[in-house]
């Protein structure tokens, strides 16, 4: 009788167990997005094609099939390799240039996206846990950087501090740093986001609150005659907070996310 009324027990909790993680499963968050679209056309139908053709590299040292492979991939897409023709407003098109384009027009980056109404109960949160990531990432893999208003960092980084310019079409020597701190003030402020315990660093000592009760006039009276009750600091409350550091701390962390709207559509590789 104990051995079963143990299994049946142990069978019951599987269950919970068991529902519980469906449940989980069920309401939790899922996000996925696919990679994005690769143009196939006539010109990589040719490099495909002719991938037995060796590269060779150009003026610029940069390797590249040989310019025939290039040619024939023109003919694919025209009919005819003649420049005057391709490049000119009217440029015929062959059938394999348009099956390319009616195909390119069905295809869709895939994506699933779940939200879940939880998920909004403090989206700010919900966000900056996905956002945070995504920085990191962009800021280890990046391969360049934009504009960055002098503005929007110190002084030493700014245009007029870098060195003069060889050629005024040329970018300064802070132009990749601007967007390296803009970058890391953008994830300070999601990881602050993420994780507020960089506020324990500003407190400290113990709260001891008592409560006294007190009459409509704010004078103490007994428990039971009381109609309020005023909060007040026992004598072994020890504890300190420093707003003015803290508030430097949040100034910065407020900085970083307007720094993420402003290079909102810079964020990109």
């Amino acid at each position: 009788m104990m051995i079963r009324l143990t299994l049946e027990k142990k069978l019951a909790v599987d269950l919970i167990h068991i529902h519980t993680s469906t449940l989980e499963k069920r309401n939790n968050m899922k996000i996925y997005i696919g990679p994005y679209k690769n143009w196939v056309g006539p010109y990589q139908i040719a490099d495909a094609l002719c991938f037995w053709a060796k590269p060779v590299k150009d003026e610029y040292d940069m390797e590249s099939k040989p310019k025939w492979v290039h040619t024939f991939g023109t003919w694919l897409s025209h009919g005819t390799t003649n420049e005057e023709i391709v490049d000119s407003k009217d440029a015929p098109e062959t059938w394999l240039l348009k099956l390319c384009q009616w195909i390119e027009s069905k295809r869709k980056r895939r994506s699933y996206i779940k939200i879940d109404k939880y998920d909004t109960w403090s989206m700010d949160h919900t966000l900056a846990m996905i956002v945070l990531p995504m920085l990191k990432q962009l800021q280890a893999t990046k391969h360049g950087g934009p504009h960055v208003d002098d503005e929007d960092v110190p002084e030493e980084l700014k245009s007029t501090s870098a060195p003069a310019k060889e050629n005024e079409y040329d970018t300064d020597a802070n132009w990749h740093k601007r967007w390296d701190w803009v970058l890391d003030e953008m994830i300070f402020a999601f990881t602050c986001k993420n994780d507020d315990s960089w506020e324990e660093a500003f407190r400290s000592g113990e709260h001891e609150l008592i409560w006294k009760p007190v009459d409509k006039d704010g004078n103490e009276v007994s428990k039971k005659d009381a109609k309020l009750f005023r909060m007040t600091h026992g004598p072994n409350d020890t504890y300190k907070c420093d707003y003015e550091g803290m508030k430097v701390v949040e100034t910065r962390i407020q900085n970083g996310f307007r720094l993420f709207g402003k290079y909102y559509q810079a964020l990109w590789d």
